[in-house]
């Protein structure tokens, strides 16, 4: 008597159904639109520049970007540029540092369906790591606690 929809949830003490997660990792946008973000994100690391990436959007008008560059990468390309260091924390809000992302989401949108394509991203200055229970000990991303743990940032890419 049960209909499958992908949905994990809960019944509270009213016998109400609450949606708490998803199933299987699919975002579905606003709009419907169904989008695997595995596929997104596995181009996304390809990038030497990008470290990690979670891609959003479930329940949301558009998908958006968390990206935690590799800091190692990314200060070997400002010095090949010409560009001054800096720490982590500075360099995620830097324009030139924005504008180096900017163009890897943008190649990369050149290739998905419009309703596929990432509108917004946000660069994040920590590494996502067991201890804070972002990823597993196999090293894959808990998509949950990341969403929790950057909700300030993530807000933001939708805010306005």
């Amino acid at each position: 008597g049960w209909l499958a929809t992908g949905d994990i949830g809960v019944i509270d003490g009213s016998g109400y159904l609450a949606i708490t997660d998803r199933k299987k990792d699919l975002l579905v946008t606003s709009g419907g639109k169904n989008v695997a973000p595995q596929p997104i994100e596995h181009v996304l690391r390809a990038n030497p520049l990008v470290g990690e990436a979670i891609v959003l959007g479930d329940r949301r008008r558009y998908i958006a970007a968390l990206l935690v560059p590799d800091f190692g990468a990314l200060e070997r390309r400002l010095q090949a540029l010409g560009r001054p260091p800096a720490p982590p924390e500075a360099l995620v809000l830097r324009e030139d540092v924005l504008a180096l992302y900017q163009e890897i989401v943008d190649g990369l949108n050149r290739d998905l369906p419009p309703f596929e394509r990432i509108k917004r991203f946000a660069l994040l200055a920590a590494e996502f790591s067991v201890a804070t229970g972002e990823l597993t000990p196999t090293l894959k991303v808990r998509r949950k606690v990341v969403e929790e743990r950057w909700r300030d940032a993530i807000e933001a890419l939708y805010a306005g």
